[in-house]
């Protein structure tokens, strides 16, 4: 028995006929123009061309607000933003106390401690080696009696280092040295374990110095130790306490900014107090400077930007160790990169890795991305900024803000618009903007993270730079700059070999004596270059 056929609903059949009529006419119509008009196409490319010139001011301004609307980030003050700033109590208007009942802190909120302390806890679970070390000293207490002040970025990283010192006997007092980096739920964990932290995210340039100085300048309790990165810390000691800096036993510098400051003061005869150079060691230099710098420039950019490298043009300003870093990265992803600098082996370093050596104004109206890496001043001037494309992005990966002429652009003819956190549009009367990152601060650590695992090998070099110094019988050290001692530089690396189940193969007597060396190390003279 047939089945009869499907009646179809009312009206149906007759939308589907007219629904098809309609399809066939737009697509005979479209067949047509290209066909018979192809002096439409001509207009096409026009229309292309026109949608790739610059923006207007009214789409502008409309764009920035909807995105920007939606960030709490706090604005710096000097920029001509066309939006709101953020209009939070600051953190110094605050009265907050920890659960012990102390306010000797200032930070952005006491209730993230909790959340800051997990993540202490899961950053300790890749920095063994400083753990282990935190184990095999805390009975002896090597730092009993040390009041270490310190100004470092304040991460999860660093605090695990600075629970570490206080593990070994010392007191600390912490601030910033950079107003981006801050974690704000690690600075209320260490706030609530008792550590006199000043800092928070998105601090002003007085903020920054007014936390420096609570952590100097407080009744009863006076620094012996400092850890500084940057120097600013050490500068702010030396010119507004003086008396303070003379009674200091010893400084530990991690950047190449902060030991360039050192050994001027030394060279002037002004530096009364020993100091540890932990930027020119081996473990910092190969591998905080050179395998973070590889890893974390890309996370910094991409967090930022979500730019595509395949095919981009960078011009990467400084060819040593954070230099190499980045540049391997961006090579990797299939980015063009070309290299300044002034120092010929460098450049010759460039060259046979690959790279062009290049001046900076012979490249910059072509480039997409421009990065420093030299710890230098004025490396990007307003007048290469003037000269760059529409949409080049700018960028920092040397630690202090001076590399990027920042200050040229806070003029009333540009305009400044907040599109995502610390992601700034710089807009010419034009309507060429430029992308600014982080304002010329060190992107990785304002814009991203930095992988825990390198950090564990600088705090651990730092922790024992602070310790040698302490302990170090009277007379071993000068008032002068000292680089780490090459046995300390090889600790270091042995604390780490056992996260890869590495087996070092130990010289027989025989062989020790051929090369004229301690079967226990150090292995290599102090001039060797890895």
């Amino acid at each position: 028995m047939s089945m009869p056929d499907a009646m179809p609903l009312p009206g149906v059949g007759e939308e589907r006929k007219q629904a098809k009529e309609i399809e066939d006419a737009e697509k005979y119509s479209f067949m047509a123009t290209v066909t018979k008009a192809p002096k439409k196409q001509i207009q096409f490319a026009d229309d292309m061309q026109e949608f790739t010139k610059f923006p207007t001011k009214t789409g502008r301004r409309s764009l920035s607000r909807s995105i920007s609307q939606s960030s709490t980030d706090s604005y710096s003050s000097a920029a001509s933003y066309t939006d709101s700033s953020d209009d939070e109590v600051s953190p110094r208007d605050k009265q907050q106390t920890n659960s012990k009942g102390s306010s000797n802190f200032c930070v952005k909120n006491i209730k993230q401690a909790e959340f800051g302390r997990r993540e202490i806890e899961i950053a300790e679970q890749d920095m063994s080696a400083l753990i282990s070390l935190r184990k095999r000293a805390q009975g002896e207490k090597p730092l009993a009696g040390a009041k270490i002040v310190g100004c470092t970025h304040i991460t999860a990283q660093t605090a695990v280092l600075i629970e570490t010192l206080c593990a070994l006997g010392a007191q600390c007092r912490w601030s910033a040295c950079n107003i981006y980096s801050t974690q704000n739920e690690v600075a209320a964990a260490l706030a609530e374990a008792g550590v006199a932290v000043f800092a928070w995210k998105g601090e002003s340039e007085d903020d920054f110095w007014w936390c420096i100085d609570r952590c100097v300048n407080m009744d009863g309790w006076q620094a012996n130790m400092i850890l500084d990165d940057g120097g600013d810390l050490t500068h702010w000691v030396y010119k507004k306490y003086p008396n303070v800096f003379k009674k200091i036993r010893g400084i530990v510098e991690e950047s190449v900014t902060g030991v360039h400051r050192l050994y001027q003061l030394s060279k002037a005869g002004k530096l009364c107090v020993p100091a540890m150079n932990v930027n020119d060691s081996v473990t910092k230099q190969k591998f905080d400077n050179l395998y973070c710098c590889r890893e974390s420039i890309l996370d910094g950019l991409k967090r930022t930007t979500d730019v595509m490298f395949g095919g981009k043009q960078v011009v990467v300003c400084g060819y040593g160790e954070v230099g190499k870093g980045c540049c391997a990265a961006l090579k990797a992803l299939g980015a063009i990169v070309y290299i300044t600098e002034i120092d010929p082996i460098c450049a010759l370093q460039a060259c046979m890795d690959g790279f062009r050596v290049v001046k900076l104004s012979e490249v910059i109206r072509q480039v997409d991305v421009v990065i420093t890496c030299t710890g230098n001043k004025n490396v990007v001037t307003r007048e290469h900024l003037d000269r760059m494309k529409n949409s080049c992005i700018v960028c920092n990966m040397g630690h202090s803000n001076t590399e990027i002429d920042v200050t040229s652009l806070r003029t009333p003819e540009l305009t400044w618009e907040r599109v995502r956190s610390q992601v700034d549009h710089v807009i010419w009367p034009d309507g060429k903007r430029v992308v600014l990152l982080a304002e010329g601060r060190l992107l990785n650590l304002s814009c991203s993270t930095v992988p825990t695992f390198v950090l564990s090998i600088t705090a651990t070099t730092q922790a024992l730079a602070l310790i040698e110094l302490y302990n170090a019988p009277e007379g071993r050290y000068k008032q002068d700059v000292y680089l780490l001692p090459k046995k300390m530089d090889e600790y270091v690396a042995s604390l780490h070999l056992p996260s890869f189940d590495a087996h070092l193969t130990e010289l027989t007597d025989d062989q020790a004596k051929y090369l004229g060396l301690n079967k226990n190390g150090p292995f290599k003279p102090n001039y060797y270059r890895y």
